[in-house]
Formats: structure tokens, sequence, C-alpha cells
């Protein structure tokens, strides 16, 4: 693997976004359009994985205030997992974040997404709410100080 990581809270080109679209599907299944939930979301970041030009990793988050972030989105390629990409990802996002004054992140996942839930508390998130949605699938809030 030849893993490049880039950061960038512009909308990225084309060809990365549908990178990150068809990523996302692949994870997650569905057909999501992620550019049309994106618009109108104050301060989008984007946390991005290659390898070479195969976008591999992604971490999609956003302004909530001014001192905290929503970490919204994000996954790894099935075919890329336990390299650390999802771990590189995230502290990359938290360094952007510390460097650019927010003083909290705030993240959701389920139990069904276990790796994640790890990976967010052996980083140091907390668990601060659980719910069940209007579809009955419980979530799990989370949200760690920077």
């Amino acid at each position: 693997m030849n893993l490049t990581y880039l950061t960038t809270n512009n909308i990225p080109e084309p060809a990365i976004l549908d990178g990150i679209q068809h990523l996302h599907n692949t994870i997650f299944g569905g057909r999501d359009d992620l550019l049309t939930k994106m618009h109108g979301m104050p301060k989008l970041l984007f946390n991005l994985a290659l390898d070479g030009q195969k976008l591999v990793g992604y971490k999609i988050g956003f302004e909530l205030d001014e001192t905290k972030f929503y970490s919204w989105l994000g996954g790894v390629h099935p075919a890329h997992r336990n390299h650390g990409i999802a771990s590189t990802l995230m502290y990359q996002q938290h360094h952007y974040l510390k460097q650019n004054g927010y003083t909290s992140v705030q993240t959701k996942t389920m139990n069904k997404w276990r790796g994640m839930l790890i990976l967010n508390i052996k980083s140091g998130f907390n668990i601060i709410k659980t719910y069940t949605d209007k579809n009955g699938r419980h979530k799990i809030i989370l949200e760690k100080d920077l």
C-alpha cells in the first residue's frame, strides 16, 4: 500500500466526491446522495485516505458551533481495514480541529458498527446519550474534549 492522507475544508474535486459516494455505498449499503446531504452544512471538513489514486477511507464532519464539531460520516474500504487508516483519519481530524479552535467533537454510531464504537472509546470519546430513532434503531452519541 502506498497511502496518502489529505485534509481539506473545501468540497473535493468530482472524482474524489464520486469515490466518497461509491465507498460510502459499499460500506453502508443504500444509495444516499451525500452531495445533497452536504448542501448547507456549515464548515465541512474532509479527511481522506488514498492508496495511489484510489480512495480507500474518508471522514467527513461539520461545525455544530464555534467550539463544537460533529464527525458525521466515515469509513474504510473492507479490503483496507486493520491497517490503522481509520485511526489516522480520526487523529488528523482531531489535530485539525484543535488547531482551528474547536474544544470538543461529537459523533454518533450504532452497536452494529462495533469497530467504530470501540475506536471512538479507545480514542477518548465518552458515551453521553443513547436513544432509539423513529425507525427503532438504537443510537449512541459520543463526545470527546479536545
